[in-house]
């Protein structure tokens, strides 16, 4: 006998209580970074989410595409202001954002869910009112905060059997307005109004480092907020911690901060026993028995 099928089946077999334990569940995914330039990794992610949702779970694609928006804007001669280290969304700006988002990198996603054998719809936080905003901070222009949430249609989706796949613009009060929302801020949002079973959010890290540079599994609130306030998590960190923070406020059961360039890094947290990256969570044991 083969000893990787072996392998492969005990694999299989110690995955059932995993299986079992997000059978039915919402797992809300923030996919971005050097894996979306890249089509194997491309490809690779699309798999890991069509098998996600073959074996019961409700996936929810949110994507960003920073850099693609950066070569758009160069390619137009559109150049862009800071404020406090922060781009300012002009209208010309947003428009070039919702272009790149909603277009080119979101039926990228799509198409390759479907290539995949999956069956996915993009659309954006414009449709069916899905997040609507007000401006994060009057001086960045038109980048947004989401204060309204309408995630029916997200639901029809999974009883459609259809993977949804979200970029992140948003309309505002005034529905001439449009917003451009962090990624990570729109992932957040969709899960805490989906009361989502997890949040990952896929970074190019791999996970939250303590003050000695080691990563740390498992994380309380408290504990992310003290690391906060000491600066032991600083820069690109606090923003995804502060996202995870809100998240389970809202009532997600726990988020997980992962390096979204490990091969398979969403099945691995998902459907094994250690996880990967780290995860921020109440009270909650990382694996649950079938009936919770």
């Amino acid at each position: 006998m083969n000893r990787d099928w072996i392998a492969t089946a005990r694999t299989l077999s110690e995955a059932l209580p995993f299986l079992q334990r997000y059978s039915g569940a919402i797992v809300v995914v923030k996919f971005g970074g050097n894996a979306m330039g890249d089509a194997e990794a491309m490809a690779e992610f699309a798999r890991d989410v069509v098998l996600m949702r073959q074996v019961g779970v409700n996936p929810v694609v949110v994507h960003g595409g920073g850099p693609m928006i950066n070569d758009l804007l160069s390619r137009l001669g559109i150049k862009s202001e800071f404020v406090r280290g922060k781009r300012v969304t002009d209208k010309a700006t947003v428009e070039v954002v919702e272009m790149v988002l909603t277009g080119l990198v979101n039926k990228r996603i799509v198409q390759a869910i479907m290539d995949e054998g999956g069956r996915a719809v993009g659309l954006s936080g414009k449709d069916d009112d899905l997040m609507v905003c007000e401006a994060d901070d009057p001086e960045l222009g038109f980048v947004g905060r989401p204060i309204e949430m309408n995630v029916q249609v997200l639901r029809d989706l999974f009883t459609a059997g259809i993977i949804p796949v979200v970029a992140p613009v948003a309309t505002g009060m005034d529905p001439l307005e449009t917003f451009n929302v962090n990624g990570d801020t729109a992932a957040g949002a969709i899960a805490g109004a989906l009361k989502a079973d997890r949040l990952l959010l896929l970074t190019d890290v791999p996970g939250v480092k303590d003050a000695s540079g080691e990563i740390v599994t498992q994380l309380s609130p408290d504990q992310v907020k003290a690391m906060i306030a000491d600066g032991t998590i600083s820069g690109g960190m606090i923003p995804k911690t502060e996202t995870a923070l809100k998240a389970i406020e809202d009532g997600v059961r726990a988020v997980v901060i992962l390096d979204g360039r490990l091969p398979n890094a969403a099945l691995l947290e998902l459907f094994t026993e250690h996880g990967a990256g780290s995860i921020i969570r109440s009270t909650e044991p990382r694996v649950k028995p079938k009936n919770r």
